[in-house]
């Protein structure tokens, strides 16, 4: 793992740790997982469009008059 350095006021850092201490955690698990959602922000965006095109892609379709059944016939065979 990484260390990392940031120059940063007193007072912020300061209200900072309060703060933390308030939700019981601390400045450091705070800005990991600030920075852990900025990086896979972007990532988990592209995925999303990458789904999106697959589906509109896709040919798969319920049939020509739509949906044949319902959901009781599923469960047709299960009742004894």
């Amino acid at each position: 793992m990484a260390n990392l350095t940031i120059v940063i006021d007193d007072d912020l850092l300061k209200r900072a740790r309060i703060r933390a201490l308030e939700q019981g955690t601390s400045v450091n698990a705070l800005l990991r997982a600030h920075l852990e959602a900025f990086a896979d922000s972007g990532a988990e965006a592209s995925l999303r469009r990458e789904v999106a095109g697959l589906a509109r892609a896709s040919t798969a379709r319920s049939g020509h008059a739509g949906r044949s059944w319902r959901r009781d016939d599923l469960y047709e065979n299960d009742r004894v």
